[in-house]
């Protein structure tokens, strides 16, 4: 299926970009910095009234990217976000009624999770990859590990806390398939227009998933 090949490429890249965009002009600029450094993909979080239509720039002018929308909370802002291209779907909680519906669009969802109870509803609904948030917060790397121990055909997208300095650890972890991180896209340099300095940083997280997973 469609959706599975979108969380397999999700996965080879290890790293999607969190952005937050207060202006849809940044949109483009912003793909740009992200496809020439490498990471061909960007969860576009629903927080902002520029999200719809950056996401609706971003997959006209670049087809090829994978660009997702996060903080999606409604299936009002799901079918927004779908009808403006985005290849996936991210919450930061488990809310059955928005999973259901944004999987029978045949568009893949990556819920919030931080619990075992969480892990069981998101099996319940058929899913196996979940973003496990907020990361840090909620323990790390070895709540995961503690997690996945019992539920071993799950793979986690861990986001909330994760920067440079800690990427490798995570990565290095056959469980999880990917790290949503905002710390090479983060809200000054995009609104400071700095998006050589985000190119930049951008290409330094995908040496760092080379050197992790060659």
């Amino acid at each position: 299926m469609e959706k599975d090949n979108v969380l397999e490429q999700l996965g080879k890249t290890g790293i999607v970009p969190v952005v937050v965009l207060e202006d849809c002009e940044q949109a483009l600029p912003l793909a740009e910095a992200l496809m020439k450094g490498g990471l061909p993909c960007a969860e576009i979080t629903f927080r902002t009234d520029a999200a719809e239509e950056s996401i609706r720039r971003i997959t006209k002018a670049f087809p090829d990217m994978r660009v997702g929308a996060g903080t999606v909370l409604t299936t009002e802002q799901a079918d927004r976000a779908i009808d403006a291209g985005a290849k996936f779907i991210v919450a930061p909680a488990l809310n059955p009624k928005v999973v259901r519906h944004v999987l029978s669009k045949n568009i893949p969802m990556c819920p919030g999770t931080c619990t075992p109870s969480d892990i069981e509803g998101a099996l319940e609904l058929g899913l196996n990859h979940v973003k496990f948030f907020p990361a840090e917060p909620s323990g790390g790397l070895k709540m995961i590990k503690a997690i996945a121990s019992a539920y071993v055909n799950v793979r986690f997208m861990p986001t909330g806390g994760i920067n440079a300095d800690n990427v490798k650890d995570y990565l290095a972890y056959n469980k999880v398939f990917a790290c949503g991180g905002s710390w090479m896209v983060k809200g000054d340099l995009i609104k400071a227009g700095r998006f050589d300095e985000i190119e930049r940083l951008v290409k330094e997280a995908v040496s760092i998933v080379k050197e992790i997973r060659g």
